[in-house]
């Protein structure tokens, strides 16, 4: 079982910046790719970026690409998501996530555990 608590949501303003930060536990949560998705009402979850365990490699939406930064720091199992020139349409609940164990990267998006998740609002 791993455990994942999501913090750094909040209301900004078009242009801004967020930082999400995800703290991840339990099970061999060090060896597992984690990743953001988000969501909106009526919309169905979609995948924002995944980090291998390493935190070599990383992989992106192509809505979100130039903009987020995906990054872990393996030492206290975190990830962070940096969110530069955000727009309306960013806003959702963004939910840290533990990928499905596969072979290779990219991995598919398809998590096997999900946090609770934390609001961000772009809007003037």
């Amino acid at each position: 079982q791993i455990h994942l608590v999501e913090s750094g949501g909040g209301l900004v303003q078009p242009g801004d910046s967020l930082r999400l930060t995800c703290v991840a536990s339990g099970g061999s949560v060090i060896s597992w790719a984690l990743g953001w998705f988000r969501q909106t009402p009526g919309q169905e979850r979609e995948f924002v970026a995944s980090i291998s365990w390493t935190g070599l490699n990383t992989d992106y939406a192509d809505s979100v690409k130039g903009r987020f930064t995906i990054s872990r720091n393996t030492a206290d199992s975190a990830i962070f998501l940096q969110m530069n020139n955000l727009q309306t349409e960013d806003t959702a609940i963004y939910y840290c996530a533990a990928l499905k164990p596969q072979v290779g990267w990219p991995v598919r998006p398809e998590y096997q555990y999900l946090g609770q998740g934390t609001q961000v609002t772009v809007s003037s």
